[in-house]
């Protein structure tokens, strides 16, 4: 998963829940996160696609929260930009497999770091969107 990813996801949904409603256009949440509006017309893609969001085309367009707040859960939030990486990565070269702690550590590794993201996704699955937005208000 790129690691902005959920922040930015988090983001927009929070945005849109702000709205009450309303379109909001991508240039106004990419101005709010400060990114290209590239980047948030691809994730509401996402979200859109895990119904979360829906969008109106063309001349005033923009998105709007697909259902109520207090029904996203963060942790289907997480999954839907998971992206199939683990959360805090793998090794970039391939460790020494004649080493006794090399040939193992990639499985170990996966192991430990299931176990890690099933703790935050169980977690975050114990908030919903309207727990979070609410800390805003």
């Amino acid at each position: 998963m790129s690691t902005s990813r959920f922040p930015i996801a988090l983001h927009i949904l929070t945005l849109l829940n702000e709205a009450k409603g309303n379109v909001v256009s991508s240039a106004y949440l990419a101005g709010s996160i400060n990114v290209n509006p590239v980047l948030i017309r691809k994730e509401i893609m996402n979200l859109r696609k895990h119904g979360f969001v829906e969008s109106k085309e063309g001349k005033g367009g923009g998105s709007f929260l697909a259902k109520n707040a207090k029904d996203i859960n963060l942790g289907e939030v997480y999954q839907s930009v998971r992206s199939g990486n683990m959360l805090l990565g793998q090794h970039k070269n391939e460790p020494n497999p004649k080493c006794p702690v090399g040939r193992q550590i990639n499985q170990h590794l996966d192991t430990l770091y299931s176990a890690a993201e099933h703790a935050l996704i169980a977690n975050l699955s114990k908030q919903t969107l309207a727990d979070f937005a609410a800390r805003f208000e």
